[in-house]
């Protein structure tokens, strides 16, 4: 049983969940800046598995793309797909049936969502692809990712409020930053494939673009903090913020595979910094 289950596990990426927590973390700040605090149990329950289930898909559908280049990479050269434990007819059962699951918990919340969630579809579905004509994949990435935000802002209040866009366009700069240190990793491999990406586009001045990212990143969140009214914890959280971002720069240094991929990982705790320091604007 466990040679059959465990292929589609890592096809849906489940044993690794950073980009899980990716997805979900801006979604959390988005209910809770939404409720003015703790949002209803059901509403947070669905966003939770929405997460798990969407960013899976996501990950299916992005394999079944890249069946034919992930071989040659070496990173993704033992991917199911890659690797022929999946066929790729099996895999676009499973990506519709990770739909078709979204899609019923889409359903259990306020009917407004469910236009949002068409779109976070086609943004999910599409991504994969944008990396053979563009060499901006990660823009497509980070509009998938934060789509999960005015969802959540409408789940709660049943319109998107203005201010609510200062956290959907740092979402989207934010995926543009980590998803550079991810393609960075992979960037040799890339090139020879033919595959696009920011990382290959900046070349030699990736740090400083990143930089200037993680700056324009850092004012959105501070226009946030503005538009909602936050205490005092939020300015704390964006200096921790900063100190994190200047940690990434010089780690990243020597733009080594291996440490391009830490500073991708601890993205995570970018995303957690800013849910507690929501959290903690509504306690104190």
């Amino acid at each position: 049983m466990r040679k059959i289950v465990s292929p589609y596990l890592r096809l849906m990426r489940l044993d690794k969940p950073v980009g899980t927590y990716l997805v979900l973390l801006p979604a959390l700040v988005a209910l809770w800046l939404a409720a003015g605090g703790l949002p209803d149990l059901w509403t947070l329950l669905v966003f939770i598995a929405g997460a798990f289930v969407m960013r899976s898909a996501g990950c299916v559908i992005n394999d079944y793309a890249d069946r034919h280049w992930d071989g040659a990479v070496a990173r993704t050269c033992d991917r199911p797909l890659a690797c022929g434990e999946i066929t790729p007819k099996a895999a676009l059962r499973l990506f519709i049936g990770l739909v078709v699951i979204g899609g019923l918990l889409v359903l259990t919340l306020r009917s407004e969502v469910l236009l949002w969630a068409i779109g976070a579809l086609v943004l999910a579905t599409l991504y994969p692809f944008t990396k053979r004509w563009t060499y901006y994949p990660q823009l497509f990435l980070g509009l998938a990712f934060a789509w999960a935000i005015p969802m959540a802002f409408v789940a709660i209040l049943g319109y998107m409020p203005l201010g609510g866009w200062w956290l959907f366009v740092a979402t989207v700069i934010w995926a543009l930053i980590y998803d550079t240190w991810y393609a960075l990793v992979d960037r040799d491999d890339d090139i020879k494939v033919g595959i696009k990406s920011t990382a290959v586009l900046f070349g030699s001045y990736i740090r400083p673009i990143i930089a200037v990212l993680m700056l324009l990143m850092l004012l959105c969140l501070w226009q946030l903090g503005h538009a909602f009214d936050l205490a005092v914890a939020w300015w704390l959280t964006l200096f921790a913020v900063a100190v994190h971002f200047a940690w990434q720069q010089w780690l990243v240094g020597d733009q080594h595979r291996e440490t391009a991929f830490i500073a991708f990982k601890n993205n995570v705790w970018i995303g957690v910094l800013l849910w507690l320091g929501v959290v903690s604007s509504f306690l104190w």
